[in-house]
C-alpha cells in the first residue's frame, strides 16, 4: 500500500516510524509544516516529523508548503504519487476536499480522543484539563468538516493522577501509531460508524489566557489546568510571573477569605495556596528567568511567610 503522510510535531513521529518500518506500507512521501524560528537567535528549526523523515529515509520526498491547498504544484505531485492513501496525524492545516479525494481510500487521521468528544486542535490538554479520567485514539475517515468523519477503530487508555500533557501526549502517540497500522491492514472489513454529534464537544486551540491561574477555581480543576497545559500555567507572587508546574490536591475545605493566600508551609514539599474549593500544595515551580526548583527551596530562597497571596 503507498501511503503519503501528513503531520508535523513530536507526536506524529512514531506514527510516521512505524509506517516506514513496515513491509507491507511505502511512504513515498511526507508533506509537513514549514520550518519555524525558535529560541535563542532564532535560529531556524525543522519541524519533528521533517526531521525523523530524513533520519529514517535522507531520500525521501517532503513538501512544506505555507498553504497546502493553495500551492497548485504540490497539489499536482501528490496526485502523481498516485498514493493508495494519506495518512494525517496533528498536520496542521485543513485539507480540502480536492486533497481528501485524491487517495483511492481517502485520507485517514489519528486523533487524539474518543470521539465524537474533543474534536479540534488540543484534545489531549482539554481532556486532562476538564478531569477526564478515560482518553483514547480514533482513527477517522477524514470528511470536509474538524474531525466529523465516519469513525474506524478506537482504544482507550486511562488518564493516571500523575499524567501530564507530556506524558499522556508520548503514550497516546505510540498507541495511535499501533492503531493505525491495524487499521490500514483492515481497511477493506472496518464498518466506519458515523459520528453522533449530539455527543460531541470541541477542543479549541490553547492560548495564553488559558495559562493564567485563578485561584477563586477549586483545587481540584487548577490541579487539572496546570497538568494540562504543563509547563506554561502561571501567577503574579511579588509583582513577577511564577510558573506553576507541579501540585497536589489537599482536601480540606479552608477558610475562603483566604482565597490565593499562602496557608500552610510543609517542610521539604513546599506550601499550601488555598483555592475556592480545597487548597493545593505547591511542589515545583520555576520563577521568572531562573530555573524550575522545588516547593520547599522556593519557600527557603523567598522567605515565603503564611498569608502572603498570589494572584
Amino acid at each position: 500500500m503507498r501511503v503519503v503522510f501528513f503531520g508535523t510535531p513530536d507526536f506524529a513521529v512514531p506514527t510516521l516510524n512505524k509506517l516506514l518500518a513496515e513491509p507491507d506500507f511505502e511512504v513515498v512521501g511526507v508533506v509537513s509544516q514549514p520550518d519555524t524560528r525558535r529560541g535563542r537567535g532564532s535560529q531556524v528549526s525543522p519541524p519533528p516529523v521533517k526531521s525523523a523523515a530524513i533520519a529514517a529515509n535522507p531520500d525521501l520526498k517532503i513538501w512544506q508548503p505555507e498553504r497546502l491547498k493553495k500551492d497548485q504544484q504540490v497539489l499536482t505531485e501528490l496526485a502523481a504519487l498516485a498514493a493508495d492513501v494519506f495518512v494525517v496525524v496533528a498536520y496542521g492545516q485543513i485539507l480540502s476536499r480536492k486533497i481528501l479525494n485524491m487517495p483511492q481510500y481517502g485520507c485517514i487521521n489519528v486523533h487524539g480522543s474518543l470521539l465524537p468528544k474533543y474534536r479540534g486542535a488540543a484534545p489531549i490538554q482539554w481532556a486532562i484539563a476538564d478531569g477526564e479520567s478515560i482518553t483514547g485514539i480514533t482513527t477517522m475517515q477524514m470528511d470536509a468538516g474538524i474531525d466529523t468523519g465516519a469513525m474506524l477503530l478506537k482504544q482507550e487508555i486511562e488518564i493516571l493522577p500523575e499524567d501530564n500533557i507530556n506524558s499522556l501526549s508520548s503514550k497516546l502517540a505510540n498507541l495511535g501509531a499501533d492503531l493505525l497500522i491495524e487499521t490500514l491492514r483492515n481497511l477493506n472489513t472496518i464498518t466506519p460508524a458515523p459520528q453522533d454529534d449530539a455527543l460531541s464537544c470541541y477542543a479549541p486551540m490553547i492560548g495564553r489566557d488559558d495559562f493564567a491561574l485563578d485561584w477563586t477555581q477549586g483545587a481540584i480543576a487548577l490541579y487539572n489546568r496546570i497538568r494540562a497545559f504543563y509547563p506554561n500555567c502561571y501567577t503574579d507572587f511579588r509583582g513577577q510571573h511564577l510558573k506553576i508546574t507541579q501540585t497536589e490536591v489537599v482536601t480540606e475545605s479552608g477558610n475562603l477569605e483566604d482565597v490565593g493566600k499562602v496557608v500552610e508551609i510543609r517542610k521539604g514539599k513546599g506550601f499550601t495556596l488555598q483555592t475556592g474549593n480545597g487548597s493545593l500544595l505547591i511542589k515545583e515551580l520555576q520563577p521568572a528567568g531562573k530555573k524550575l526548583q522545588s516547593g520547599w527551596d522556593f519557600v527557603n530562597g523567598m522567605r515565603i511567610a503564611i498569608g502572603e497571596s498570589f494572584q
